[in-house]
């Protein structure tokens, strides 16, 4: 092919791409992207197929790409500003400042590039002030919480705990799961008592809990449902409310970019034994900084309950173990083989998602169809290919892995010769993609996933993302 032509197509295909990015169909787009690239490699294709990585959450991706873009032309702003979400995605903000001081030095009379240099400044200024505030304090938000002092307010008319305060049950969840669809909020002296109690809860867990099913019986695993909370509702009303005889897995990322978060845990404090919960990337504290729960709780309530629940994230489990044959994660395998079960038991979970290790794979890997391992396009974990999983399997006598963490058209795929599949629990994710979600039954005897799709219902109030940080939603 001529240079001319091979520009003609890469020209062509770069079009096609935008098409496809117009049509929410990023991997699409970034297939036509990808295809340009081999005629031609240009920062503006670049920074477009950046761009779509963002938006699937492939910021490492993006920030490669971002850079391959200024070395073909340095004073490139576009790839900058790239780079900078690229940092606001894996929670970098302090990389994202550096990355929009340099915008601001190459377009300094630019007033847009100048107001996200001045947010992310004050977001960085922020976050330091906070960190100088917690490395002062000596004890937790859960033991400087005094109970009993707190009293509801005259002027609250919806459900409250039964036994003055001081039991659940469910009555009361039924009666706060209709105040949430009616978009009212309960006490924050309840929501409190419900911290508090599943803290107690999770904290007497191990890392990767085991999860016995009667033959007779089945289990539900959902993946993110990101504080969707009507599509949550959906789910029950197609497959039974959480009982002791219909448990619920739900394998984390429950809250941020929706605007409807908890519930889960007050269930959690009424049927321990009947829904479990794992912990995903997102319940953490840079992700909720970013994408909505930390706004979402402090509009809600105050910063001290949000304090209480960044407790309660870091006492989520990482992983279950259903019957001795499924292992279920948030995001996937390890970066070295012959991990056993007993070694994941080892590491201490409670504190923020670790950048590197065996909790920090759990909740950020992902898999890939070729053999082996790859450096992650998220930029924090790792990508793990069929063999991987095959000896994960074969080294703990296992016989499947379910994880999350990433979004499918139809809610879920399985990999890896049957081994591994991918659930997803938010359909329309984001109120945009137009994927449906999807959950998995388990019978106790057979352990052999039966698959449900479904797809979003419409929910009143506020957007996706509503509560995400001023600067988060600017730079996205």
């Amino acid at each position: 092919m001529s240079v001319s032509s091979s520009a003609s197509e890469a020209e062509r295909l770069k079009n096609e791409g935008n098409e496809w990015f117009k049509l929410f169909k990023f991997h699409k787009a970034i297939d036509s992207y990808s295809a340009a690239l081999e005629h031609t490699r240009t920062p503006v294709i670049l920074c477009n197929r950046a761009l779509a990585y963002l938006k699937v959450e492939l910021p490492g991706a993006a920030i490669a790409d971002a850079d391959e873009a200024l070395k073909l032309d340095p004073g490139f702003v576009k790839a900058l500003y790239r780079k900078a979400s690229g940092h606001i995605e894996l929670g970098k903000q302090k990389e994202a400042l550096k990355d929009l001081k340099l915008v601001v030095q190459l377009v300094p009379n630019d007033p847009d590039a100048k107001a996200k240099y001045d947010a992310c400044d004050k977001e960085v200024r922020r976050l330091r002030f906070f960190e100088a505030i917690v490395s002062a304090e000596t004890t937790t938000p859960s033991q400087r919480i005094k109970l009993d002092q707190l009293r509801v307010e005259a002027s609250y008319n919806g459900p409250r705990l039964p036994n003055n305060g001081e039991s659940i049950d469910q009555e009361y969840v039924l009666a706060m799961m209709k105040h949430f669809k009616d978009e009212k909020l309960i006490a924050k002296r309840d929501v409190i008592w419900i911290l508090l109690k599943v803290l107690e809860i999770f904290k007497s867990l191990p890392n990767f809990v085991t999860v016995t099913i009667p033959d007779d019986e089945e289990i539900t695993v959902c993946g993110d449902t990101h504080g969707q909370f009507y599509d949550l509702l959906n789910i029950f009303d197609i497959n039974g409310h959480v009982a002791p005889n219909n448990r619920y897995l739900f394998n984390g990322d429950f809250v941020d970019r929706g605007s409807y978060s908890v519930t889960l845990l007050a269930l959690k404090v009424l049927y321990p034994e009947a829904i479990y919960l794992s912990r995903g990337n997102h319940e953490g504290l840079s992700m909720n900084r970013v994408y909505g729960f930390e706004g979402e709780v402090k509009k809600k309530y105050d910063e001290g309950v949000f304090d209480l629940f960044s407790e309660v994230f870091n006492a989520l489990p990482t992983g279950h173990i259903i019957n001795r044959k499924v292992f279920v994660t948030h995001g996937g395998l390890y970066s070295k083989d012959n991990v056993t079960i007993e070694d994941l038991q080892k590491p201490s979970r409670f504190g923020e998602i670790p950048e590197s290790g065996l909790i920090c794979e759990s909740l950020w890997a992902d898999p890939q169809p070729m053999k082996g391992r790859s450096p992650s396009k998220r930029g924090v974990g790792l990508s793990f290919g069929p063999d991987v999983t095959e000896n994960f399997l074969q080294t703990n006598n296992l016989k499947l892995v379910v994880r999350s963490h990433e979004v499918k058209d139809e809610g879920y795929v399985v990999e890896h010769d049957g081994k591994c599949i991918t659930i997803f629990s938010a359909p329309n994710y984001c109120d945009s993609i137009g994927n449906k979600g999807a959950f998995i039954r388990f019978r106790g005897d057979t352990m052999e996933p039966k698959f449900t799709t479904f797809v979003h219902v419409k929910h009143p109030g506020k957007r996706a993302m509503f509560y995400s940080s001023a600067f988060g939603n600017m730079m996205m």
